[in-house]
């Protein structure tokens, strides 16, 4: 145990908490306005976990937060009271939740990244469809965004991405990922397995530290940006210019983005590995 002195560990919160409110303030802003943002309320909305407990700090296992303000974090779930101050209860560690989360992401970190699929996991979610997703223009247009995801090979992995394919969009992949083959398929160069770093701290909590969670966060803001400007949406109004993957340059573009995102994910995807095992050995 590590016991961090009240000035210090007040600090640190404070900083997490102004961090993260960039991104909390204006959505809870835009929500009250009833103003939906098609790229960042993915963040907030298939993410399921609530901005309010973004921007809540917590130190992680093995830290005794000392000082009277402590006892404050009795109020959540997951403290206990020790000598000293106050602790994560080892009660709050969700031991198969950690066990999976731990396969998952060393399964991941073995395979070497892919970098072939250009982002046509979010035009092979209106191929041939009535609606488009979100309540803005194609920027090809539908028969323009059939026409390339029918040029084009599909080669998506991730499931939690193919289970939105519009049915005539499946067939065209060349893989049928699964719930169950999850472990199998997820590698280290899709956007969507790098996004879900920061489901997978989210899962974790209120284990792991909140400096951790904040930059899996802010990795994940960063790749749906550009998740958002490869796909067929025109959102070039709200400050997103286009990745047109449908061109050459665009996707030697896209790949180049999709390889520096896999270098930032490694070094996060290894600290969730050590905080599972860290906590799996307690």
């Amino acid at each position: 145990m590590t016991t961090v002195p009240e000035r210090e560990w007040l600090a640190r919160r404070e900083a997490h908490e102004a961090r993260m409110r960039q991104w909390v303030t204006p959505h809870q802003e835009r929500k009250a306005r009833g103003e939906p943002h098609p790229v960042l309320d993915f963040l907030f909305s298939y993410y399921s976990y609530r901005p309010t407990r973004l921007l809540r700090w917590h130190p992680g296992p093995d830290v005794v937060l000392a000082g009277g303000s402590a006892l404050s974090y009795l109020d959540w779930t997951g403290y206990v009271e020790v000598p000293g101050g106050v602790t994560l209860d080892p009660a709050a560690v969700r031991r198969d939740t950690t066990e999976f989360v731990l396969t998952l992401l060393r399964a991941t970190e073995s395979r070497a990244p892919r970098l072939g699929c250009f982002g046509l996991h979010e035009w092979a979610m209106v191929y041939r469809a009535d609606s488009a997703r979100h309540p803005v223009p194609l920027r090809l247009g539908a028969a323009g965004t059939d026409a390339v995801v029918e040029s084009l090979p599909i080669r998506c992995g991730h499931f939690d991405a193919f289970r939105f394919f519009t049915p005539p969009a499946r067939p065209l992949n060349s893989l049928r990922p699964t719930r169950a083959t999850q472990v199998d398929l997820e590698q280290p160069g899709c956007l969507h397995a790098n996004m879900d770093l920061f489901k997978w701290a989210y899962k974790l909590a209120p284990c792991t530290p909140s400096e951790l969670m904040a930059d899996c966060f802010e990795l994940a803001v960063d790749v749906r940006e550009l998740d958002m400007r490869a796909s067929p949406y025109d959102l070039a109004d709200m400050g997103y210019p286009p990745v047109p993957i449908e061109s050459p340059a665009g996707r030697a573009e896209y790949a180049r983005q999709q390889a520096e995102f896999a270098r930032r994910a490694a070094p996060l995807r290894r600290r969730l590995i050590e905080l599972c095992e860290r906590l799996l050995i307690r």
